[in-house]
């Protein structure tokens, strides 16, 4: 029987400035320079997906996979 009162709870929660930290280190030393970039472009420099391909030369697909792989590498790092 499943415990609801506990469903979803993900364990303690780091302070903010540990996360930022956490993010920027694995940002800067796991991802690839294409994929930083990439990064980067979509969510601090808020460009759009047509924006970076064409930025870039490149069809809009190779752009998501970059992505799309850049945010699986973040999340699997930032697991542990």
């Amino acid at each position: 029987m499943k415990n609801t009162l506990f469903e979803g709870y993900l364990g303690p929660r780091l302070p903010r400035q540990v996360q930022l930290r956490r993010i920027q280190n694995v940002i800067r030393e796991e991802l690839t320079p294409l994929q930083q970039e990439t990064l980067i472009a979509y969510y601090f420099r808020q460009m759009n997906i047509c924006q970076i391909a064409q930025e870039r030369g490149v069809n809009k697909s190779t752009v998501c996979r970059t992505l799309h792989r850049a945010e699986a590498r973040l999340r699997r790092c930032l697991r542990y």
